[in-house]
């Protein structure tokens, strides 16, 4: 799809190209019901008067917009460590627009900023709320591609998917065959209604036969996990915890210990993501390892196989690994 042009405006709006011209730039009085038609019809086109879309139409655009819902945290910084290499090494900038909430405007706000820039393209972060809502409102126009964290993609935009839900499963399982009567489940904040981390424990708990224990969300916060660990500790029938992340994991483990339990004698931990500490602490974390910076590798390559061949490519998943250490054994007794 070919983005659209100041001639467009003028067709949908029923006016002269100079007229939408002089509203655009406002460098005469136009009536303001002929105003309202042009406004209306650059809402309705997607119009940005900037010439970014003319510069993406010529594929001479140099910078890839990555729009994330954080910068910060583990995953996101490593994808986009990624991706900011990759880019460079095809001869593009990066530019990052961070997407914290979908509050009105928000979104709108930050698309317009980035379509300011002469853009060769886009990607979207998709593992929040405000990822979701991004990838909904970029224009059709605009060469996009998306990580997400399900096995399958819900829209036409090619994704690189990260098959959390399989490796939570995985992982789950891989508790209960050492023999845990069932897992417990510490979970971060997602886009959906339920994690795919989520999803994947609750399943594989019911495929088993196990008890489905009540699940404790957390937000981003380690001492979350901590408190999360304090509230395990005095109950002994809790024996394996699946966390939603390393770093809740990790609260997880010290809200256990410092409260008279031990890991992985009394309590089993499991993280994910395979944070960069997770191998340093004591005991060294079982966890499953995203390769968050292939991720970002990946998704500049389907980006640029678009630019060059005008077609979309295909999503492709990738299947998470489980990585065994010493935070899990078997049960008690």
């Amino acid at each position: 799809m070919k983005p659209p042009v100041i001639a467009d405006v003028a067709r949908v709006a029923g006016v002269s190209v100079p007229t939408v011209s002089r509203v655009l730039n406002r460098t005469a009085q136009v009536s303001p019901e002929r105003r309202a038609r042009v406004m209306e019809a650059v809402k309705e086109l997607g119009f940005r008067p900037n010439g970014a879309a003319r510069t993406l139409a010529n594929r001479s655009g140099s910078i890839v917009a990555v729009f994330a819902g954080e910068t910060a945290r583990y995953g996101y910084a490593t994808t986009i460590q990624g991706i900011e290499e990759a880019a460079r090494q095809a001869g593009h900038l990066v530019a990052i627009s961070v997407v914290e909430t979908t509050a009105e405007g928000v979104v709108e706000q930050a698309i317009d900023h980035a379509l300011a820039q002469p853009l060769a393209g886009a990607v979207v972060l998709e593992f929040d709320p405000a990822g979701t809502a991004t990838l909904a409102k970029v224009p059709a126009w605009l060469p996009v591609v998306a990580a997400s964290a399900v096995g399958e993609s819900s829209t036409d935009t090619a994704h690189v998917l990260m098959d959390d839900r399989a490796a939570a499963g995985q992982a789950t399982k891989y508790l209960l065959d050492l023999g845990h009567r069932t897992v417990h489940h510490v979970a971060i904040p997602s886009a959906w209604q339920e994690s795919p981390r989520t999803a994947g424990w609750r399943n594989a708990l019911i495929e088993a036969g196990a008890p489905v224990p009540p699940v404790i969300r957390c937000g981003w916060s380690p001492m979350e996990g901590y408190a999360a660990g304090e509230r395990f500790a005095s109950d002994p029938s809790v024996t394996a915890v699946l966390a939603g992340n390393d770093e809740l994991a990790i609260g997880v483990i010290k809200g256990l210990v410092d409260h008279g339990r031990t890991v992985p004698g009394d309590v089993s931990v499991i993280g994910f993501d395979d944070h960069p500490l997770s191998q340093l602490w004591l005991p060294p974390l079982t966890t499953v390892r995203q390769d968050f910076l292939r991720l970002g590798k990946e998704l500049v390559a389907m980006l640029m196989g678009q630019l060059e061949s005008g077609v979309q490519a295909p999503s492709i998943r990738i299947l998470p690994e489980l990585v065994v250490r010493q935070s899990t054994g078997r049960p008690p007794g």
